[in-house]
Protein backbone atom coordinates (compact mmCIF):
# COMPACT_ATOMS: atom_id res chain seq x y z
CA UNK A 1 0.00 0.00 0.00
CA UNK A 2 0.84 3.45 -1.32
CA UNK A 3 1.99 5.98 2.14
CA UNK A 4 2.11 9.01 0.19
CA UNK A 5 0.28 10.44 -3.18
CA UNK A 6 2.67 11.31 -6.02
CA UNK A 7 1.86 14.60 -7.49
CA UNK A 8 2.04 16.09 -11.30
CA UNK A 9 2.66 20.15 -10.84
CA UNK A 10 1.96 22.99 -13.03
CA UNK A 11 2.05 26.67 -12.93
CA UNK A 12 -2.00 26.39 -12.37
CA UNK A 13 -2.83 23.06 -11.20
CA UNK A 14 -1.57 20.04 -9.20
CA UNK A 15 -2.64 16.65 -10.24
CA UNK A 16 -2.61 13.52 -7.50
CA UNK A 17 -1.57 10.65 -9.29
CA UNK A 18 -1.93 7.86 -7.02
CA UNK A 19 -3.96 7.24 -4.04
CA UNK A 20 -3.98 4.61 -1.26
CA UNK A 21 -5.64 1.11 -2.09
CA UNK A 22 -8.01 0.65 0.09
CA UNK A 23 -7.77 -3.44 2.06
CA UNK A 24 -9.82 -3.03 4.72
CA UNK A 25 -9.55 -7.33 5.64
CA UNK A 26 -13.22 -7.36 7.27
CA UNK A 27 -16.88 -7.01 5.39
CA UNK A 28 -19.94 -5.01 6.06
CA UNK A 29 -23.39 -5.74 5.18
CA UNK A 30 -26.56 -5.25 6.49
CA UNK A 31 -27.24 -8.75 7.65
CA UNK A 32 -23.61 -8.24 10.01
CA UNK A 33 -23.92 -4.82 11.90
CA UNK A 34 -25.61 -4.14 15.13
CA UNK A 35 -29.52 -3.21 14.92
CA UNK A 36 -28.63 0.53 15.81
CA UNK A 37 -26.45 2.50 14.61
CA UNK A 38 -25.25 4.02 17.82
CA UNK A 39 -24.12 0.57 18.58
CA UNK A 40 -22.63 0.20 15.33
CA UNK A 41 -20.21 3.35 16.19
CA UNK A 42 -19.50 2.30 19.95
CA UNK A 43 -18.23 -1.27 17.76
CA UNK A 44 -16.11 0.90 15.99
CA UNK A 45 -14.41 3.64 17.49
CA UNK A 46 -13.77 1.42 20.81
CA UNK A 47 -11.78 -1.00 18.39
CA UNK A 48 -10.08 1.51 16.58
CA UNK A 49 -8.31 3.01 20.10
CA UNK A 50 -4.63 3.23 20.43
CA UNK A 51 -5.06 2.57 16.21
CA UNK A 52 -5.71 5.99 14.62
CA UNK A 53 -4.59 9.03 15.90
CA UNK A 54 -7.51 11.46 17.04
CA UNK A 55 -10.54 9.37 15.86
CA UNK A 56 -12.64 11.86 18.15
CA UNK A 57 -11.85 14.32 15.18
CA UNK A 58 -15.03 15.20 12.91
CA UNK A 59 -15.85 17.51 9.92
CA UNK A 60 -18.71 19.56 11.11
CA UNK A 61 -20.64 21.06 7.66
CA UNK A 62 -23.54 23.52 9.01
CA UNK A 63 -25.04 25.59 6.12
CA UNK A 64 -25.75 29.61 6.45
CA UNK A 65 -29.87 30.76 6.08
CA UNK A 66 -29.02 31.98 2.74
CA UNK A 67 -27.69 27.93 1.38
CA UNK A 68 -24.03 28.30 2.26
CA UNK A 69 -22.13 25.60 3.28
CA UNK A 70 -19.31 25.70 5.57
CA UNK A 71 -17.23 22.65 7.19
CA UNK A 72 -14.72 22.40 10.18
CA UNK A 73 -13.27 19.95 12.33
CA UNK A 74 -13.98 19.87 15.83
CA UNK A 75 -13.74 17.10 18.48
CA UNK A 76 -16.45 14.50 19.50
CA UNK A 77 -17.17 14.38 23.53
CA UNK A 78 -19.88 12.27 24.02
CA UNK A 79 -21.82 9.83 21.89
CA UNK A 80 -24.85 9.45 24.09
CA UNK A 81 -28.61 7.90 23.62
CA UNK A 82 -29.45 11.03 21.46
CA UNK A 83 -26.71 12.06 19.56
CA UNK A 84 -23.00 13.37 18.94
CA UNK A 85 -21.96 16.10 21.29
CA UNK A 86 -19.48 18.84 20.95
CA UNK A 87 -18.62 22.09 22.66
CA UNK A 88 -18.22 25.42 20.77
CA UNK A 89 -18.52 29.07 21.33
CA UNK A 90 -22.31 30.00 20.84
CA UNK A 91 -21.34 33.47 19.18
CA UNK A 92 -19.29 31.40 16.56
CA UNK A 93 -19.91 31.10 12.76
CA UNK A 94 -20.93 27.54 13.01
CA UNK A 95 -23.27 28.05 16.26
CA UNK A 96 -24.66 31.28 14.34
CA UNK A 97 -25.23 29.17 11.17
CA UNK A 98 -26.97 26.37 13.95
CA UNK A 99 -29.12 28.61 15.28
CA UNK A 100 -30.76 29.73 11.85
CA UNK A 101 -30.80 26.69 10.01
CA UNK A 102 -30.45 23.41 12.85
CA UNK A 103 -29.78 20.95 10.05
CA UNK A 104 -26.28 19.38 9.74
CA UNK A 105 -23.68 16.42 8.85
CA UNK A 106 -20.65 15.07 10.81
CA UNK A 107 -17.72 13.19 9.11
CA UNK A 108 -15.53 10.50 10.63
CA UNK A 109 -12.29 9.55 8.55
CA UNK A 110 -10.27 6.98 9.71
CA UNK A 111 -7.62 6.51 7.24
CA UNK A 112 -5.65 3.60 9.03
CA UNK A 113 -8.42 1.50 9.05
CA UNK A 114 -9.87 2.38 5.66
CA UNK A 115 -13.36 3.49 7.51
CA UNK A 116 -15.43 6.46 7.41
CA UNK A 117 -18.44 7.36 9.17
CA UNK A 118 -21.13 10.04 8.38
CA UNK A 119 -24.01 10.72 9.81
CA UNK A 120 -26.75 13.79 8.80
CA UNK A 121 -29.14 14.72 11.63
CA UNK A 122 -30.76 17.50 13.31
CA UNK A 123 -28.78 19.72 16.47
CA UNK A 124 -29.61 20.69 19.94
CA UNK A 125 -27.93 23.02 22.58
CA UNK A 126 -27.07 20.23 25.86
CA UNK A 127 -28.34 21.49 29.03
CA UNK A 128 -27.02 24.05 30.95
CA UNK A 129 -25.17 21.52 33.56
CA UNK A 130 -24.19 19.08 30.97
CA UNK A 131 -22.11 21.83 29.39
CA UNK A 132 -21.00 22.92 33.21
CA UNK A 133 -20.25 19.42 33.95
CA UNK A 134 -17.84 19.09 30.57
CA UNK A 135 -16.37 22.68 31.14
CA UNK A 136 -15.11 21.92 34.66
CA UNK A 137 -13.08 19.03 33.22
CA UNK A 138 -10.93 20.98 30.73
CA UNK A 139 -7.55 21.86 31.32
CA UNK A 140 -7.57 25.13 33.04
CA UNK A 141 -6.10 27.33 30.17
CA UNK A 142 -9.01 26.05 28.53
CA UNK A 143 -11.40 27.66 30.63
CA UNK A 144 -9.78 30.74 30.46
CA UNK A 145 -9.17 30.37 26.60
CA UNK A 146 -13.12 30.20 26.03
CA UNK A 147 -12.81 33.76 27.92
CA UNK A 148 -10.48 34.95 25.95
CA UNK A 149 -11.70 34.20 22.43
CA UNK A 150 -14.83 36.08 20.44
CA UNK A 151 -14.90 32.95 18.12
CA UNK A 152 -14.63 33.66 14.18
CA UNK A 153 -14.38 37.76 14.48
CA UNK A 154 -11.71 39.21 13.10
CA UNK A 155 -8.78 40.20 15.86
CA UNK A 156 -5.60 42.06 15.92
CA UNK A 157 -2.55 40.31 15.88
CA UNK A 158 -1.67 39.60 19.80
CA UNK A 159 -5.16 40.82 21.04
CA UNK A 160 -6.59 37.46 22.12
CA UNK A 161 -3.36 36.67 23.69
CA UNK A 162 -3.67 39.92 25.69
CA UNK A 163 -6.93 39.32 26.72
CA UNK A 164 -5.75 35.70 27.90
CA UNK A 165 -3.12 37.35 29.94
CA UNK A 166 -5.92 40.06 31.72
CA UNK A 167 -8.55 37.40 32.43
CA UNK A 168 -5.93 35.03 34.17
CA UNK A 169 -5.22 37.66 36.42
CA UNK A 170 -8.86 38.29 36.76
CA UNK A 171 -9.81 35.18 37.53
CA UNK A 172 -6.46 34.98 39.75
CA UNK A 173 -5.20 32.10 37.80
CA UNK A 174 -1.54 30.34 38.49
CA UNK A 175 0.23 28.65 36.19
CA UNK A 176 -1.44 24.97 35.69
CA UNK A 177 -3.74 25.77 38.72
CA UNK A 178 -6.61 23.01 38.07
CA UNK A 179 -8.42 24.80 41.44
CA UNK A 180 -8.82 27.66 39.82
CA UNK A 181 -12.05 29.21 39.80
CA UNK A 182 -13.52 30.20 36.41
CA UNK A 183 -17.15 29.80 35.65
CA UNK A 184 -18.93 29.03 32.23
CA UNK A 185 -19.58 32.15 30.23
CA UNK A 186 -23.36 32.08 29.02
CA UNK A 187 -21.84 32.35 25.51
CA UNK A 188 -20.11 28.81 25.86
CA UNK A 189 -21.75 25.43 25.45
CA UNK A 190 -22.69 22.29 23.72
CA UNK A 191 -24.37 21.09 20.64
CA UNK A 192 -25.98 17.98 20.19
CA UNK A 193 -26.33 16.30 16.88
CA UNK A 194 -29.46 13.94 16.64
CA UNK A 195 -29.54 11.66 13.73
CA UNK A 196 -32.07 10.50 11.01
CA UNK A 197 -29.39 9.08 8.63
CA UNK A 198 -25.67 8.07 9.71
CA UNK A 199 -23.63 5.63 7.18
CA UNK A 200 -20.67 3.40 7.80
CA UNK A 201 -17.93 3.07 5.03
CA UNK A 202 -15.53 0.31 4.97
CA UNK A 203 -12.88 0.98 2.21
CA UNK A 204 -12.12 -2.55 -0.32
CA UNK A 205 -10.43 -3.27 -3.46
CA UNK A 206 -10.76 -1.84 -6.35
CA UNK A 207 -13.23 0.59 -4.50
CA UNK A 208 -15.70 -1.47 -3.83
CA UNK A 209 -16.02 -0.10 -0.76
CA UNK A 210 -19.08 -1.25 1.80
CA UNK A 211 -21.35 1.18 2.57
CA UNK A 212 -24.07 0.46 5.21
CA UNK A 213 -26.86 3.19 5.91
CA UNK A 214 -29.64 3.81 8.63
CA UNK A 215 -32.30 5.59 8.32
CA UNK A 216 -34.75 6.44 11.22
CA UNK A 217 -37.90 5.24 10.82
CA UNK A 218 -40.03 8.66 10.45
CA UNK A 219 -43.24 7.52 13.06
CA UNK A 220 -39.89 6.50 15.57
CA UNK A 221 -39.61 9.34 18.25
CA UNK A 222 -35.87 10.73 18.88
CA UNK A 223 -35.64 9.45 22.32
CA UNK A 224 -36.70 5.60 21.17
CA UNK A 225 -35.47 5.48 17.13
CA UNK A 226 -36.25 2.49 15.34
CA UNK A 227 -34.28 1.91 11.99
CA UNK A 228 -34.33 0.35 8.59
CA UNK A 229 -30.49 -0.61 7.15
CA UNK A 230 -29.80 -0.86 4.06
CA UNK A 231 -27.00 -1.60 1.84
CA UNK A 232 -25.80 1.82 -0.73
CA UNK A 233 -23.72 1.28 -3.61
CA UNK A 234 -20.11 2.33 -3.70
Amino acid sequence: MSTSAPVEATPDKVIITTHDQYDAPESLSPSTVAPSPFDQFRTWFTSIQGIVREPEAMTVCTVSASGIPSARVVLLKQLDPRGFVFYTNYTSRKSEEMLANPHVALAFYWREVHKQVRVVGRVEKVSRHESEEYYRSRPVGSRVGAWASRQSTVVADGEVQGRYDKLKERFDVQENDPSADVPLPDFWGGWRVIPHEIEFWLGKPSRLHDRVRYLRVAESSEDAPQWTIERLAP
